[in-house]
C-alpha cells in the first residue's frame, strides 16, 4: 500500500539532514550475512515447529509408519531389507532378555529415518512442482496436458490439512529474472511518460549499463539467490523501510476501516472488549498454526468473480478452470510471524524490529494518559465482558495527563532519527513505561471523538474518518507498534498499521478475521455491551508514570509541531462507488482489477492532463519469503484507449476494443510480476549491489530517482466465507488507505464491497497546487461511467447518474440504494 511513498527517492541510507551515507560492508559479507539470517529464521522455525510437535510431520503418521513396521515384521515380513537386523547390530547388547527392545528399537530407529526420507522428498517434489507458472499463461477456459499434470500431482503432495507454515520449506525461491528483460521492459514502461529526446537518451544509459555492468552485478545477485531465502526481500526491508528517516505518519503507515453502514455497538467499551478479545483470539490461533495457509484462490477471488464465479453463482468453465489453478497454489506465510508483539525501535542510521514470543498486555492511551492492560487471568485469555470492564474503568477515570505525557506520542510521529535520539534519553528515565508500551501485544487508542459514515454530511464525515484513522492528532497513535486498534466514542473502530514488518494483506486477513468475530460469533447483548458478565475481582488497569526528563519537553514539542503540520497537509477523501460493482464487470468478462486500473489512467489524464508512472502493488508471495512487486499500470496501451477517449471522432466500438487490449495487457504485466518476472525489485537489488561496490551507474540512478504520481492497491477480500454478502451486504470491512507517494501524487486504494459496490481511498498533499482528492475522485468517478457505457449492458449508468448536489453527495455514499443509513446501529449480530 503506502510502500510506494519509501521507494520514492530511495537511497541506500539518509540522515534527516539528507547527508547520504556510504555503505562500506563488502557486497560478499553482505550476502553472506543475508544467507546467515534466512538460515537461522529457518532453524527457529524449525524449533518451534518441532516443539509444538508439527514438524516434520505430524506424529500421527509417524506412530502409523512405525506400527506398519512392527506389524510386518510380525508376520514375519522385512520390509527394511535387512537394515533394522545391521541396526540391531549396532545397538548394545543388554542380554538375552532385551533382546526384544533391541527389536523395538531398531525399527523405531528405521521409521524415523523412513519418515524423515519420505518427508523430504515430499518437499523436495513439491517444492519442484510450485516452481512451474506455466499455469499463469494459460488462456481463460482451456488448460494444457502439462497444468493438467502439475495440477494432479499438486493435489496429491499437498496433503489434507496443512497449518499455517505446512509450505514454508517447499516453497521455491524467489528467481532472479533477465537483466536484458529486465532492462527492455522498463524501457517500454516509460516509453509514454517520456519525450522523445529523454527517451533516447534513457535508452542510452540502458545500453551503456548492460554493456559495462549489468553482468556482474547479476552475478551477485544470483549469489545470493542461492544462498539466501529471498534476493530481494531482505534488501527491501532494510534499505526502503528501516532505513528510511522520514516519519511513519502519512509517509509509511496505512489504515484500514471499519463497516462502513452499521456499528454493531455505539458502547466504546463494549466493542473495544470484543475487538480486542477477537484480536488475541485470532493470535492464539496464530500461535498454533491453526490459520489455514493463504492459498493463491483468496487472492485471485476478485479476478475469478470477473470471470463468472462467486458466491451463489454458477461456475463457469472459464471460472472452474481458475479456480482449480488458483486454489492450489500456496502463499508464504513468513509475514505472519511478526503481527502481534512487535514494535519498530528507532536507531539514528536505521531502525530494527522486536518482536517477542508472547506478551499478555496492551498499552492503552485515552485522553493523553497510558495504561497498562492485562489480557489473561490464570493463563486464560479474559472474557470479552472482562475486557469491557476494563475500558470502562479508563475511560471512567477522571484523573488527568501529566505535563508533556499527553503529546508523548508525538515523537514516533518525528524523523527516525530524532526519534532514536530522544528514546535513548526516555529509556534511562522511564524504562519501566517505555517497555510496557514497546513490549505490549499492540497498542490500543480510545478515541474521545465519534467518527464514520453520518447521514447528515456523507462525503465531509468519510473524509475526516479516513483522516483520523491515517493521522489522527498527530499524538494519540504509537506508529512504532505493528499496529494500533483505534476504537471511537461512538463504537466505530479503525486501524493504524506500521509497514515495515508485512504487506497489507496480512493485517487484512486479521482484520477480516476479527470484524466477522466480534460481531458474527462473539456479538453483543440487547443493551449493547459484550455478552457474559464483569469480573469485579481483576485489578484495576495499571496507569504507567513517565518520568520526562527537562531535556526531553522540547523534543515533544518539536515533535507535535512537525506532525500537526504532517497531518494538516494530508487531504483524504473517501467514496462509495454505488453504480455497479463485480458483477457487471464479471458480465462484462473482464478481470476486475484491470478494468479499475485502466480507468484510473482516464481519470488521472483529465486530472492532469498528462500520463505518469503509475504504481500499483502486486504480490508475490508465490515464493519464500516474497513480498511485493511493482505493476506499472500506464502502459502504451493504456495510453491509447485514453488518447481514444478524448478523441471525439472515435467512436465506442473502436475505444471498446483498445481498452481490450490494454486490459489485457495489464493482465499481462501482473501475471509477470506475480511469477517473479518483474521490473522494479530487480532494479532496486541491482543499485544495492551497486552501492556495495561503489559503481557508478547513471542508468540505475535515474531509475531510483523517478516519481510516481499516481500509487494504488487493491486490497482483496480474502475470507469471504466469514461473511454473508447477499443477506447482510452492510457487513463487510470498506477497506484502507495510504498517504500519496509524491509531493504532487495521490494515492488511491480501493476494494469490492460485495457484487455492486466499489469503495475508493484517495489521498494527496494540500500544499499541492496541481492534486485535489475531491477532484481526483469525480474524475473516476466519471471515467468508471464512461468505460461502463462502452459495454451494452452499461449503457443505463449515465441515465442514473443524476440529480443535484446534495443527491449526488448521498448518492455516491449509498443512502440513496438503501433503506438504512450510517446512523443505523445493530445491537444483536446477524446469524449466518
Amino acid at each position: 500500500m503506502a510502500e510506494a511513498h519509501q521507494a520514492v527517492g530511495f537511497r541506500p541510507s539518509l540522515t534527516s539532514d539528507g547527508v547520504e551515507v556510504e555503505l562500506s560492508a563488502p557486497v560478499l559479507q553482505e550476502i553472506y550475512l543475508s544467507g546467515l539470517r534466512s538460515w537461522k529464521r529457518h532453524l527457529s522455525r524449525f524449533w518451534n515447529d518441532f516443539l509444538t510437535g508439527v514438524f516434520p510431520a505430524s506424529p500421527l503418521s509417524w506412530l502409523f509408519l512405525f506400527s506398519a513396521i512392527q506389524l510386518a515384521w510380525f508376520l514375519q515380513l522385512d520390509p527394511s531389507l535387512g537394515l533394522m537386523e545391521k541396526i540391531k547390530e549396532l545397538l548394545p547388547d543388554w542380554g538375552g532378555q532385551h533382546h526384544r527392545l533391541r527389536g523395538i528399537l531398531a525399527a523405531a530407529l528405521f521409521a524415523s529415518c523412513l519418515w524423515g526420507a519420505l518427508i523430504f522428498t515430499l518437499h523436495v517434489a513439491l517444492r519442484l512442482l510450485l516452481s512451474y507458472h506455466g499455469w499463469l499463461l494459460e488462456p481463460h477456459g482451456a488448460m494444457s496436458s502439462p497444468t493438467k499434470t502439475w495440477l494432479a500431482l499438486v493435489r496429491i503432495f499437498s496433503g489434507r490439512h496443512p497449518m499455517l507454515f505446512s509450505y514454508q520449506r517447499s516453497l521455491p525461491r524467489q528467481p532472479v529474472p533477465s537483466v536484458q528483460d529486465t532492462v527492455r521492459k522498463y524501457l517500454e514502461s516509460v516509453r509514454p511518460v517520456l519525450s522523445d529526446e529523454d527517451f533516447d537518451w534513457t535508452a542510452v544509459l540502458a545500453q551503456e549499463f548492460l554493456r559495462l555492468q549489468a553482468s556482474l552485478l547479476q552475478w551477485y545477485l544470483r549469489l545470493k539467490s542461492w544462498w539466501a531465502s529471498n534476493y530481494v526481500s531482505d534488501w527491501w526491508e532494510e534499505f526502503v523501510y528501516l532505513r528510511s528517516r522520514n516519519p511513519l505518519m502519512v509517509n509509511s503507515n496505512y489504515y484500514m476501516m471499519d463497516f462502513l453502514y452499521v456499528t454493531p455497538t455505539p458502547l466504546q467499551a463494549a466493542r473495544a472488549g470484543n475487538a480486542i478479545h477477537a484480536l488475541l483470539l485470532y493470535r492464539h490461533r496464530l500461535n498454533r498454526q491453526e490459520i489455514p495457509p493463504v492459498r493463491g484462490a483468496q487472492w485471485a477471488r476478485v479476478e475469478l468473480w470477473s470471470c463468472g464465479v462467486g458466491p451463489g453463482k454458477q461456475l463457469t468453465a472459464r471460472g472452474f478452470l481458475q479456480t482449480l489453478l488458483m486454489g492450489m497454489r500456496p502463499l508464504c506465510s513468513a509475514q505472519y510471524e511478526k503481527i502481534f508483539n512487535t514494535t519498530r525501535i528507532p536507531g539514528v542510521q536505521r531502525d530494527y524490529i522486536h518482536h517477542l514470543h508472547d506478551s499478555q498486555h496492551v498499552a492503552v492511551f485515552h485522553r493523553g494518559r497510558f495504561f497498562r492492560v492485562g489480557t489473561h487471568s490464570r493463563n486464560s485469555l479474559l472474557s470479552p465482558r472482562a475486557l469491557e470492564q476494563q475500558f470502562q474503568r479508563i475511560l471512567d477515570d477522571p484523573s488527568p495527563a501529566c505535563p508533556y505525557e499527553e503529546h508523548l506520542a508525538a515523537l514516533t510521529a518525528a524523523p527516525r532519527d530524532t526519534w532514536a535520539q530522544v528514546r535513548t534519553s526516555l529509556k534511562t528515565q522511564a524504562a519501566e513505561a517505555l517497555e510496557v508500551v514497546e513490549g505490549a501485544a499492540f497498542f490500543v487508542s480510545l478515541d474521545a471523538e465519534p467518527a464514520g459514515l453520518t447521514r447528515e454530511d456523507p462525503a465531509a464525515s468519510l473524509d475526516a474518518y479516513a483522516h483520523a484513522l491515517l493521522a489522527g492528532r498527530g499524538h494519540d497513535r504509537w506508529f512504532d507498534k505493528s499496529f494500533t486498534l483505534i476504537v471511537f466514542s461512538n463504537g466505530k473502530l479503525g486501524l493504524s498499521v506500521e509497514h515495515s514488518w508485512a504487506d497489507c494483506p496480512i493485517s487484512g486477513h486479521m482484520w477480516e478475521f476479527t470484524l466477522a468475530t466480534e460481531c458474527f460469533q462473539l456479538g453483543y447483548s440487547a443493551d449493547g455491551h459484550c455478552k457474559g458478565h464483569p469480573d469485579p475481582t481483576l485489578p484495576q488497569p495499571q496507569r504507567l508514570q513517565w518520568d520526562l526528563p527537562d531535556q526531553i519537553h522540547s523534543s515533544i514539542s518539536v515533535a507535535l509541531r512537525g506532525a500537526k503540520i504532517l497531518s494538516e497537509n494530508v487531504d483524504c477523501h473517501v467514496f462509495p462507488f454505488s453504480l455497479f460493482g463485480k458483477s457487471f464487470i464479471r458480465r462484462c468478462h473482464l478481470s476486475s482489477d484491470s478494468f479499475i486500473q485502466i480507468a484510473l489512467q482516464l481519470a488521472h489524464f483529465r486530472d492532469r492532463g498528462q500520463f505518469c508512472l503509475t504504481y500499483e502493488s502486486a504480490m508475490t508471495r508465490l515464493f519464500l519469503e516474497g513480498r511485493t512487486e511493482t505493476v506499472r499500470s500506464c502502459t502504451r496501451e493504456a495510453c491509447s484507449f485514453v488518447r481514444a477517449m478524448e478523441d471525439k471522432e472515435k467512436t465506442d466500438p473502436q475505444c471498446l476494443a483498445l481498452f481490450r487490449v490494454a486490459v489485457d495487457k495489464h493482465q499481462a504485466l501482473l501475471k509477470a510480476a506475480m511469477s517473479g518476472q518483474g521490473v522494479d525489485r530487480h532494479l532496486f537489488a541491482l543499485y544495492i549491489v551497486s552501492r556495495f561496490l561503489h559503481l557508478q551507474s547513471p542508468f540505475l540512478t535515474q531509475v531510483h530517482s523517478e516519481q510516481w504520481q499516481l500509487s494504488t492497491s487493491q486490497i482483496p477480500v480474502q475470507q469471504m466465507h466469514l461473511f454473508d454478502i447477499h443477506n447482510y451486504p452492510d457487513y463487510v470491512s470498506s477497506g484502507g488507505g495510504f498517504g500519496p507517494a509524491d509531493e504532487h501524487g495521490y494515492g488511491v486504494s480501493y476494494i469490492f464491497m460485495g457484487d455492486d459496490m466499489i469503495t475508493f481511498h484517495i489521498s494527496s498533499k494540500k500544499s499541492s497546487t496541481k492534486t485535489d482528492s475531491h477532484r481526483l475522485g469525480q474524475h473516476i468517478e466519471d471515467a468508471l461511467l464512461d468505460v461502463a457505457s462502452l459495454f451494452q449492458a452499461g449503457q443505463h449508468f449515465k441515465r442514473q447518474f443524476r440529480g443535484s448536489r446534495e443527491e449526488d453527495s448521498r448518492r455516491r455514499c449509498g443512502f440513496l440504494s438503501r433503506q438504512t443509513g450510517a446512523s443505523k446501529t445493530s445491537m444483536t449480530s446477524p446469524e449466518i
